[in-house]
């Protein structure tokens, strides 16, 4: 069975020969740059063997801002980049170029970002939530003009790039953050927007419910998400993947590997600490308790950029074993 069969079975939650296998991390310096970016991109491929790339938007993290947005007010001036905008041309170029150079060997995703994440990335996240608290509707404007955005960036993605699909990341779902009612009203619409417009062009989209500030999200705000694949961060949600299967209404399920930071430097987990019998036995017991069935293992976010290759390879070479 060859990697897009095995991925899209998986995400069918059809038999698969192998469990298949997807981790990813940031690229930094010049690697997180034009033909560089792509390079790095094809040399970890190559170096891990894993099954299925999800591009990382390295560089595209922050939604560009005009500067005369400074009041809670002024977010009604914010208007649409439009899809000729660089900051969507150049993501289409470098999904592109991947697609060119790995598309026909493995599916391929592209990170997308929630429009509540471009905003606070772009703006800084204290005065995101400093100006929806003093004027909701304003900053729901702008929220639906980065939705307009994000959405034409995955259109173009998936119609002129050819990515396979999306990975599209939520965030903030934090307990402290806000009430699951203000959360509803104020930032789910934007998020189903470019989720649903994403779905027009392609069936096999991912959503990761991101834990990256290590707290727990109200994950029920995200349980109903229209996506044929969930990624959790199991470790902080406490959420493991038989029992998220279960809550996420037996969708396909990517992790089950820890991997977020914790003390702000190193990366726990057995993934980064394990020796190989360790993680190729953690890799053995994780299958076996999950089913081959509607599986795709990864970690609960990015690894850590420093980490041995070797790792990883030994996840592949554990799942390729069963």
């Amino acid at each position: 069975m060859d990697k897009r069969t095995r991925v899209f079975n998986a995400m069918d939650k059809k038999p698969v020969d192998h469990v298949p296998v997807g981790f990813w991390y940031h690229f930094g310096g010049e690697q997180a740059h034009g033909e560089a970016c792509v390079q790095a991109h094809i040399d970890y491929i190559r170096d891990t063997d894993i099954d299925v790339l999800k591009i990382m938007s390295d560089s595209y993290f922050n939604y560009p801002i005009p500067e005369d947005i400074k009041t809670a007010a002024d977010w009604y001036k914010l208007e649409p980049l439009g899809k000729d905008h660089p900051f969507i041309q150049e993501q289409v170029w470098r999904a592109k170029r991947l697609v060119e150079e790995l598309g026909q060997e493995m599916p391929i995703f592209y990170n997308v970002f929630a429009p509540f994440s471009s905003l606070r990335f772009g703006a800084g996240d204290a005065r995101v939530m400093k100006d929806l608290r003093e004027d909701p509707l304003a900053v729901m404007h702008a929220l639906d003009v980065v939705a307009e955005d994000n959405a034409a960036l995955t259109e173009l993605l998936i119609e002129e790039a050819g990515v396979d699909g999306v990975y599209y990341c939520v965030q903030g779902g934090e307990l402290e953050r806000m009430t699951e009612e203000e959360y509803r009203k104020w930032i789910r619409p934007s998020d189903l927007y470019v989720l649903e417009h994403a779905n027009r062009f392609s069936d096999y989209n991912i959503m990761h419910c991101c834990g990256w500030a290590g707290i727990k999200n109200r994950l029920e705000l995200w349980k109903d998400y229209p996506v044929k694949c969930v990624n959790w961060a199991v470790y902080v949600e406490g959420l493991f993947l038989p029992e998220g299967r279960i809550f996420y209404g037996d969708k396909c399920c990517l992790g089950g590997f820890e991997s977020l930071h914790h003390d702000g430097e190193t990366h726990e987990g057995i993934l980064h600490r394990g020796t190989e019998e360790e993680v190729k036995d953690f890799t053995t017991k994780t299958i076996l308790r999950f089913g081959k069935r509607g599986l795709i293992l990864g970690a609960d976010c990015t690894v850590n950029e420093h980490i041995d290759h070797a790792r990883i390879r030994w996840v592949v070479e554990a799942a390729r074993s069963i």
